[in-house]
Parts: C-alpha cells; sequence; structure tokens
C-alpha cells in the first residue's frame, strides 16, 4: 500500500490537466454538443475524431478558452476555468499552446518573427535574449536555423506547421492542442510530424489534444481517441478497442480496410513508425 505521505503527489500527477462535464455548445436553435463530459489524461495523446458536424473544432475552441460554452464546466489544471477573473483566465490560457488548422501564420512576418509574438505580449523579454529564446523553438520544432529568417509563402506545408508548432511552443505550455495539424501534408510529412509530436510529449511532459481524421494519427499516434457522436463523446479508449466495439457510428469509422488492418497487426502503439497503409 502507498504510505499516505506519497499518496497525494501521486493523485495530484495523475489528476486529469482538464475535465469538461456536461457542456452544451449551440448555434442558434441547434445544438452541436449537450451534456459532452471529457478529461485528458496528463502526459498522453489524445486523438478527437468523428463525423463531419460533430463540433471538433469547436470543442477545441471550448478547451483553449476562445469559445464560452452555453452549459457546462470547464475545469483547467485543477481550476474552474468559467468562474475566475479575466487575469485567472489569462494565466490560465499561458500554459495552453494552440495550433490552428492550416498554421495561421502572420504571412507578413517571418518564422521568428511569428514566434516572438506571442514571448512579446506575455513575457518582458528584448533584444537578443528574446530572439534566442525564440530560435530554441523553431529549433525545438524540428526546423533548420535558416528557415528562421524566411516568410510563410517561402515555407513548404509540412514547415509551415512546424513553424506554427514553434509559436504555440513559445510560452512553455503544459497543453498543446492541435487542430487537424497534419491536414494537407504528405505520408512522409505527416508521419515526421506525428513522431515529432510524440518525441515533445515524452520529453517536455506535455499533454496533447488533436482534431484529426487522419487514420494513421489516430492508430500510430495517439495513446487514446475520443470519438464524438450524438452531441457528446460516445466513446474514450484507445484505436484498437473502439475498433471491436459494435456501436453502428464506430463500426463506420474503423471498420475500413485499412483499420482492419491495423487491427489485424496490433499497430495502436505510441511511438512506432506510420506504415505504407
Amino acid at each position: 500500500m502507498v504510505s499516505a505521505s506519497h499518496s497525494p503527489a501521486q493523485n495530484e500527477s495523475m489528476a486529469p490537466i482538464a475535465r469538461l462535464s456536461g457542456i452544451r455548445n449551440c448555434f442558434g436553435d441547434e445544438c452541436v454538443h449537450d451534456g459532452l463530459s471529457l478529461e485528458l489524461p496528463p502526459g498522453r495523446i489524445t486523438a478527437l475524431v468523428g463525423g463531419s458536424g460533430t463540433g471538433k473544432t469547436v470543442l477545441l475552441r471550448t478547451l483553449s478558452m476562445l469559445r464560452r460554452p452555453d452549459a457546462g464546466q470547464l475545469e483547467l489544471f485543477g481550476e474552474d476555468a468559467l468562474a475566475v477573473g479575466e487575469r485567472a483566465q489569462r494565466d490560465l490560457r499561458r500554459r495552453i499552446g494552440l495550433l490552428f488548422q492550416g498554421g495561421a501564420l502572420f504571412t507578413a512576418l517571418t518564422v521568428l518573427e511569428n514566434v516572438m509574438l506571442p514571448l512579446r505580449e506575455h513575457t518582458s523579454l528584448r533584444g537578443h535574449w528574446l530572439e534566442e529564446l525564440a530560435m530554441s523553438k523553431v529549433l525545438l520544432a524540428g526546423l533548420p536555423a535558416d528557415s528562421a529568417g524566411k516568410y510563410p509563402a517561402e515555407l513548404s506545408g509540412g514547415m509551415v506547421k512546424r513553424a506554427a508548432l514553434a509559436r504555440a511552443l513559445a510560452l512553455d505550455p503544459r497543453l498543446l492542442i492541435l487542430d487537424e495539424p497534419t491536414s494537407g501534408l504528405d505520408p512522409i510529412a505527416a508521419a515526421g510530424f506525428d513522431d515529432l509530436i510524440r518525441e515533445l510529449t515524452d520529453s517536455l511532459g506535455l499533454t496533447v489534444i488533436q482534431a484529426t481524421h487522419d487514420l494513421d494519427s489516430i492508430w500510430r499516434g495517439s495513446d487514446v481517441v475520443a470519438f464524438l457522436a450524438r452531441k457528446r463523446v460516445l466513446a474514450f479508449a484507445p484505436a484498437a478497442e473502439l475498433a471491436q466495439r459494435d456501436e453502428p457510428e464506430l463500426v463506420a469509422y474503423f471498420q475500413g480496410s485499412r483499420s482492419a488492418e491495423y487491427a489485424k497487426l496490433g499497430t495502436s502503439q505510441p511511438g512506432t513508425s506510420r506504415g505504407s497503409a
């Protein structure tokens, strides 16, 4: 039995980084979420999946405090994110890194200048200290040093994603939120990005949630899958387990030929290389 002196620390380390309870998100009379609940386990990569119109991006915006839900509770890092004041909300947002779909880089700024933006806004760093820290994030995202002076239009699709990731990492977040991070990338670039996210998760102790429709990322790059359907999280489990469920939505999503091959090979393992399927 664990001694009492150790159990509080253990409980704290296992506490969810984020907890959503009874979330309702509506647009007029139409609700995309109603009674949705989800907990993000610390140090894990959660894939957020579901059919079109299930509100994956809306849920990420709620989680990142860019959209206030119409009902429900949001707890971040042990705090009631919807009840605290504006200053406390800003502090919570600083602990979240967000990679928007498509990167959303400022086209008139270089990669380095894009990464420096959150550092200018939220820290007192200036001059060469600011540039050095921003450059460290560029390198951390797997970009070559000479890319720092380039503009987004001069980058490949994969490099744009990595530049956006460098900006998301600028303030050393605990929670990293990714919206379709491999969308538009070729299989090799997508595999490299998945591997990078796994490496950063393990080395930095990040908690990651990524909305994705990429089956390779779902099977190879996630620890657990949150499946959206019926306006809520219908299932929360590793992909290999969801592929065995009999709910119609899960059957339709996971029992295609590619998922069947993954399930047969038992490749729903963190950190494995992306196959040719």
